[in-house]
């Protein structure tokens, strides 16, 4: 029984580390095809998030393939219905949305809530996984 409940704590503990991301794909199809190219959208604009993608991979401005990133920091929630998540688990400060679009159709989104400011180490996790999920040329 204690080795039980020893083990059931230590796979809490696990499970609280692991990457949060929220990662949809809504075309099964862009799995299986490599993307020829991107063209890279930073919304608000962001110099270290810019820079941080063109140094991870080479955009294309005349793609048809759009990788969309969104970002927010300094989020603040003044509602008191929120103050037990505020309390114990910490409310999110920012934000990164990453979105694979063509044309106006959404293929794939990757969206992680953080507590701090988008970091460069953020942005290269997000693109990391990206990257794994699908196959880019280039």
């Amino acid at each position: 029984m204690k080795k039980t409940i020893s083990l059931c704590i230590c796979l809490f503990f696990l499970s609280a580390c692991g990457d949060k991301a929220i990662v949809n794909v809504y075309d099964k199809n862009i799995l299986k095809t490599p993307l020829p190219c991107l063209k890279l959208t930073v919304f608000p604009k962001n110099e270290m998030i810019q820079k941080t993608m063109e140094g991870l991979y080479t955009f294309d401005k005349s793609c048809p393939y759009h990788l969309d990133i969104t970002h927010k920091s300094g989020i603040a929630c003044n509602s008191t219905q929120n103050v037990q998540t505020k309390c114990i688990n910490g409310f999110p400060s920012s934000y990164l949305n990453m979105e694979v679009r063509k044309g106006l159709s959404l293929k794939y989104s990757y969206y992680i809530d953080l507590m701090s400011d988008v970091t460069e180490e953020d942005v290269k996790k997000g693109f990391e996984r990206l990257n794994d999920d699908l196959v880019l040329a280039g």
